[in-house]
């Protein structure tokens, strides 16, 4: 497969090919969930011109967050909350807290932390079933876990890329970085929900993020993609300019992304630092 060039990123950001070691590493992390240990595709995966694809999950349960709470809260317009996962981490997995910009017709806009993976108001405890860090698009209005979060409850979740995978002629998972072509954060679209612990009494707000089918260019890697809002979107997302939302549940335009090849090491959900995300060149 080859690397999908693009635009140089903008300078507040960090661009795929752009190193912050001034910035702060990221600390503290907790593991991620088992269902997220392994790269994506575990299951049958078809041969294309870019080696396997990895099918199976809905999308990679991986993603990267370099943009500085700032920048991110000047760019989605938002007051940050003092509670933000530090940034940078690039290598951001479910279970995790991720930072989400909410809002709504009536109240103002805030970026604050939810817990990548949906928790149904009706678990008893977080692992009481599947670990749901995606939504289909697709048949999100059928499904008791995401019906009424569809309507009442969407947030956009920041990130800067994600990761997914491809599967060489023996097995080997080589995994691919994936950011916008501009350099700009990505807003995937996201539901949220409210879950309290009925032992301790303690609530969390988690979320999930809205997957459909890839556009033509990202099929080369997955046929799942994560829902991208435009910045003029992300009102109509929100619920801040009325009604309308449903028609921003399709796939990002195909010019909008770009990817490279990223080390294995990445394949680890220990591993950590911006070499992550560094281009990678197996022949070399």
């Amino acid at each position: 497969m080859q690397a999908r060039a693009g635009k140089p990123a903008r300078a507040f950001f960090m661009g795929p090919q752009q190193r912050q070691d001034d910035w702060p590493a990221a600390a503290g992390r907790s593991d991620c969930a088992t269902q997220a240990a392994a790269p994506c595709g575990k299951g049958a995966a078809r041969y294309h011109p870019l080696g396997k694809r990895a099918e199976g999950l809905e999308m990679c349960g991986r993603m990267a967050v370099t943009v500085p709470i700032d920048a991110m809260a000047h760019v989605f317009d938002a007051a940050p909350s003092n509670d933000l996962p530090q940034t940078p981490d690039y290598n951001v997995c479910p279970t995790t807290q991720v930072a989400v910009v909410s809002g709504g017709a009536d109240r103002a806009r805030r970026l604050e932390p939810m817990r990548w993976g949906l928790i149904p108001h009706w678990y008893t405890k977080p692992n009481d079933g599947p670990l749901l860090i995606n939504a289909r698009a697709e048949t999100v209005l059928e499904k008791p876990a995401f019906k009424s979060a569809v309507h009442d409850r969407r947030v956009l979740v920041v990130a800067s890329g994600f990761y997914e995978w491809t599967k060489d002629s023996e097995g080997g998972r080589d995994p691919w970085y994936i950011t916008r072509e501009d350099g700009a954060p990505l807003a995937f679209a996201g539901l949220w929900q409210a879950w309290t612990d009925p032992k301790t009494g303690e609530t969390w707000h988690t979320v999930a993020i809205l997957t459909t089918a890839a556009n033509d260019a990202m099929q080369e890697i997955h046929h799942r993609m994560p829902v991208i809002v435009e910045q003029k979107d992300c009102g109509l997302w929100l619920g801040e300019a009325g009604k309308g939302a449903a028609r921003l549940m399709r796939a990002a335009p195909e010019d909008a992304l770009r990817w490279h090849r990223v080390d294995r090491a990445v394949n680890s959900n220990r591993a950590s630092g911006p070499e992550l995300i560094e281009p990678f060149d197996p022949e070399s």
